[in-house]
């Protein structure tokens, strides 16, 4: 988030229009409005972003753009390679527009690395954390982009803390170069799978849409946010209303699969189909 919100300051001024996923994570919406920016609601499904949607709020002046390559949260979507060069290209018609690209999973993502950024590309950033491969606590990122944009990046760096610990780049980088670490990073990955994968798929055997791609995170849209938290709290499960995702997108709750097992997963889907029982089944998004 520190680089997202270092290259918007580098190129935007408050009053300027970004265009943003819609529903999208939370903190750079709450980021966006607190820089004095006005979000554009891109709608997405599980490929990422619309392109429609997406060269329509570009006609509407939008100054930039904030993408998720994968584990899009809190849905999910990652893009494939038809819809990485559908969205390549229409930005490609607008140079001026500056393109960050948040990978904050990485490589447990399940899913393949995809970006829309290339050299010839005047106004682009690709930030990627490793939080969430490595550790929590690894409060590490790494950004790439063109030349104007690093520069003005690394100069207003240099006015605040200067450097990122040594330290946290060292341990980074040894884990990097130990061969289990890749071996971890890819069970990992394919444990995340399995988990949403079987979410979504019990869920479907309730009738309710799901939506969970890749990363951590299943979207599954209901007809009441609060009801449906009410009611699985009353079960003994704690999720996310969508509310703090969502700017013009329908209600839908925000099941973080990083922690649950197997056994959990057809408890959790009774559960949560028993919430949309009890006020009539909603209809898929």
């Amino acid at each position: 988030m520190d680089g997202v919100e270092r290259v918007l300051q580098a190129h935007l001024r408050a009053g300027d229009r970004i265009a943003v996923e819609d529903p999208g994570y939370a903190g750079v919406l709450d980021l966006v409005g607190a820089m004095g920016l006005v979000p554009q609601p891109v709608p997405l499904d599980d490929l990422g972003v619309r392109p429609e949607a997406l060269a329509s709020a570009l006609a509407a002046g939008a100054r930039a753009v904030v993408l998720t390559p994968r584990a899009q949260n809190p849905t999910g979507a990652a893009f494939d390679e038809e819809r990485a060069r559908a969205l390549r290209a229409l930005l490609d018609r607008h140079p001026d527009v500056l393109l960050i690209e948040d990978d904050h999973a990485g490589p447990v993502a399940g899913t393949p690395a995809l970006t829309l950024a290339h050299p010839r590309k005047p106004r682009w950033a690709v930030v990627r954390s490793v939080s969430k491969s490595l550790g929590p606590d690894l409060r590490l990122a790494l950004l790439a982009g063109d030349p104007t944009t690093v520069a003005r990046v690394e100069g207003r760096q240099a006015l605040g803390a200067g450097w990122v610990s040594h330290v946290l780049q060292s341990a980074v980088a040894s884990l990097w170069t130990n061969a289990a670490t890749d071996r971890r990073l890819r069970d990992a990955a394919q444990s995340y799978t399995r988990r949403r994968r079987a979410l979504v798929e019990a869920l479907g055997r309730h009738g309710l849409a799901a939506h969970g791609r890749s990363g951590f995170n299943v979207w599954v849209p209901v007809r009441e946010e609060a009801a449906t938290i009410a009611g699985m709290a009353a079960a003994g499960w704690a999720i996310r209303a969508g509310e703090p995702y969502r700017i013009q997108s329908a209600p839908a709750v925000r099941i973080t699969i990083s922690s649950l097992t197997l056994d959990e997963v057809p408890r959790v889907a009774a559960a949560l189909a028993e919430t949309q029982d009890a006020r009539g089944r909603t209809p898929a998004a």
